[in-house]
């Protein structure tokens, strides 16, 4: 019977905590929606502009493809990171050393599962997690840098501001998409 009952857990979203990889890629299309919006000019845009001492010319100059699509690339792996930042139960995985040691995990981690393994996994957990990540990880790096950099707390509050909704939403899709 218990061979029944561990073979129903395996099977059931309940335990098994296989990586949803189209959450990040969904998620990743934040960055570039957001950015869209934050940089308008008729939004931050203009003063981002100036407050980076670029002119409008310097700043349209590049290869938006390039540029667009590796933000693409990058922010795919920041969703996919903040699975791991807002959902607990990889961390209950990682206690008995990942998925493939789940044939040796003890019965009182396949009970936890099952009673816990959608718990706190909603957008709002999701959302809460993310605004914390960019507040306490994302702010600090961005300010750090502008600092060593010379640049005025109007341009750290630019950046941050924008890692701050991006993390959000980041986050709210990647733990409340089961």
């Amino acid at each position: 019977m218990g061979f029944f009952i561990y073979l129903f857990l395996l099977t059931t979203k309940y335990f098994i905590m296989e990586m949803n990889f189209l959450s990040p890629l969904v998620a990743a299309f934040t960055t570039l929606l957001v950015g869209f919006i934050w940089y308008h000019p008729n939004v931050l845009g203009t003063l981002w502009i100036h407050e980076a001492g670029l002119t409008k010319e310097e700043s349209e100059k590049g290869n938006m493809m390039k540029i667009f699509g590796l933000t693409f690339i990058f922010s795919i792996f920041i969703g996919i990171i903040m699975q791991s930042l807002t959902i607990h139960q990889f961390g209950a995985l990682g206690m008995i050393g990942g998925g493939t040691k789940l044939a040796e995990a003890k019965p009182s981690f396949m009970a936890f599962m099952a009673d816990y393994g959608t718990a706190f996994r909603s957008y709002k957990h999701g959302a809460l997690h993310g605004f914390f990540t960019a507040l306490f990880f994302a702010f600090p790096m961005i300010a750090i840098n502008s600092l060593f950099e010379r640049r005025s707390w109007k341009y750290i509050f630019i950046h941050s501001g924008y890692w701050i909704v991006c993390l959000t939403i980041i986050g709210a899709i990647v733990c409340g998409w089961i």
